[in-house]
């Protein structure tokens, strides 16, 4: 090497970490600490920098930042690095997402033990001076059903360690192939049938507008009377108000959280006075392991890039060449908002991802257009940053074939882009176009052809075509003060199919959307929530 590289440690991480870089001939400094004045001033000669979650890394520290070319925060949160800043400085910023998976999930069943057997009850009870053995009768957990939502890397973790308790575990992912299921060993059952079926269930999805409230009062009702509920995942996937009437009324024996809506938790808070009800600080990932997995991985990934440039689990990684640009980056737009529609209009397991380029796009290398369009799949229901560099590992490790085609077919377009995803019992088709380098265009969906702009609102509806659909809708979403932008529609032939895509400037409440739905000759109704088509 031409020069020497120095790595600055601005938050502590373990001597293992370190040692990694001085193994691969880096000069490493640990300077904690710092206030911003003065990191701003030390970052000048370096050309990496650990951080954890103490240090902030501001427009203002990356000024001075010339030498930078990468970012390592030993931990998966980047709350504390202004990503745009460090983007336009052309700064790698990189994490260790997987790092707090295995000590996540035995957080969780160390919870869900607690928690049958009455544990911290029975401590608190000893420590007051009293010895009440006949009080606190427990459930065991063998032959037990535990049902688990949301099968990413942290609930099939916790699928083996159950399973080991000989646990009989069934599983609801909309996104759970046959071949990660029957790898994992779990059974794939409807949401419904983990409700009805389970004896203890546990929550592993990301908090979006889909699991806001995912268990509340209806889901509860639905429940076998004496269920047993653990959340680790997000505060605000169980509604904590209708579970406290569920504990108090008994047909919820016993729940464990981690994580609240409201963090500190408020002491007069509801849950925290009921017997059955236990509770951890947010401290899930917080294991001397852990904290060492995360050290070393971002070791390892900092000296990849550095020594190598490889990059790994980067957020912000520029991936279009100056020579590509003007025709790549607005297909990349196109095929991140594409993506994202045609993920959240399914409902089934995905296993297969084809994306067919024809015209103009199909001359140039499309790797980072195929990155977005994963991007765009993946958003929305995984719980952990999907960005251009970590969508296609994130595709993989779910069991998803991805295919690239290419066309000398583009019909009336300059170019057209396509996307189909499919299951073992599902299909669903998008194709769309760029006119001008800057306007989006969605040219057909499951066949039918559209013309559709897209919006960041949008309620996408399939219905039978019939007189007064359209007009229902309209009127109550009037009804409502929600004011339209654009409809949209398509069909196949009079009276047959028909899509409508309805642009809207305001949020759908749950209670508009469940009125919508029950317009007749309605077949499916969802919302759409869609990245910014500005290009």
């Amino acid at each position: 090497m031409s020069e020497n590289i120095r790595v600055l440690v601005s938050d502590a991480i373990s001597e293992d970490g370190l040692k990694i870089f001085r193994e691969a001939g880096f000069e490493v400094v640990v300077k904690t600490k710092l206030t911003p004045e003065e990191l701003a001033v030390e970052i000048a000669g370096y050309d990496g920098l650990v951080i954890r979650s103490g240090t902030k890394v501001t427009k203002d520290i990356l000024k001075g930042a010339k030498r930078l070319k990468v970012v390592g925060r030993a931990g998966a949160g980047l709350d504390n690095v202004d990503l745009d800043a460090a983007t336009s400085h052309g700064i790698v910023v990189m994490n260790t997402p997987g790092g707090n998976t295995i000590t996540t999930a035995e957080h969780t069943m160390s919870l869900l033990m607690s928690m049958a057997r009455r544990i911290p009850q029975a401590n608190a009870s000893n420590r007051s001076g009293k010895w009440e053995k006949s009080k606190f009768m427990g459930v065991e957990l063998f032959q037990k059903t535990l049902g688990i939502i949301g099968m990413g890397k942290i609930g099939q973790h916790l699928t083996q360690i159950a399973k080991g308790l000989s646990m009989h575990v069934i599983a609801f992912d909309p996104y759970l192939t046959p071949e990660v299921a029957e790898k994992s060993g779990v059974t794939p059952v409807s949401l419904d049938e983990i409700y009805q079926k389970s004896d203890f269930i546990s929550v592993h999805t990301p908090l979006n507008a889909e699991t806001t409230n995912l268990i509340n009062k209806t889901t509860i009702a639905k429940m076998k009377k004496g269920v047993y509920i653990v959340n680790c995942a997000r505060g605000g996937i169980v509604n904590e108000t209708d579970l406290a009437e569920a504990l108090l009324s008994g047909h919820v024996a016993g729940a464990a959280f981690d994580v609240f809506v409201q963090e500190p938790v408020p002491a007069d808070h509801p849950l925290l006075k009921i017997d059955s009800f236990i509770s951890t600080p947010h401290i899930g990932a917080a294991t001397k392991e852990a904290q060492e997995n995360v050290a070393l991985a971002i070791a390892d990934q900092m000296v990849d890039y550095l020594a190598k440039g490889v990059i790994r689990y980067a957020a912000n990684l520029p991936s279009v060449s100056p020579e590509e640009m003007s025709i790549v980056t607005p297909y990349q737009k196109l095929a991140e908002i594409m993506g994202n529609i045609i993920s959240q209009i399914s409902s089934s397991p995905l296993s297969k991802v084809t994306i067919e380029y024809s015209g103009e796009i199909a001359t140039v290398p499309t790797a980072a257009v195929t990155i977005s369009a994963l991007k765009g799949i993946l958003s929305p229901i995984l719980d952990t940053m999907v960005n251009e560099v970590n969508a296609p590992i994130l595709a993989k490790e779910r069991g998803i074939e991805v295919v690239e085609v290419r066309s000398t077919h583009n019909g009336d377009y300059t170019g057209l882009l396509s996307i189909k995803i499919s299951s073992p019992t599902d299909f669903h088709q998008i194709s769309g176009s760029v006119f001008q380098k800057r306007d989006y265009r969605i040219v057909s969906m499951d066949q039918l052809p559209v013309e559709v702009i897209p919006e960041p609102i949008m309620i996408y509806l399939t219905n039978q075509d019939q007189p007064g659909v359209v007009g229902a809708v309209g009127t109550i979403l009037g009804n409502h003060k929600i004011n339209i932008s654009r409809m949209q529609f398509g069909r196949d032939y009079p009276g047959g199919k028909a899509i409508s895509m309805i642009g809207v400037d305001n949020e759908i409440s749950p209670a508009l959307l469940s009125e919508l739905r029950k317009i007749p000759n309605i077949l499916s109704l969802k919302i759409l929530h869609l990245p910014s088509a500005q290009a």
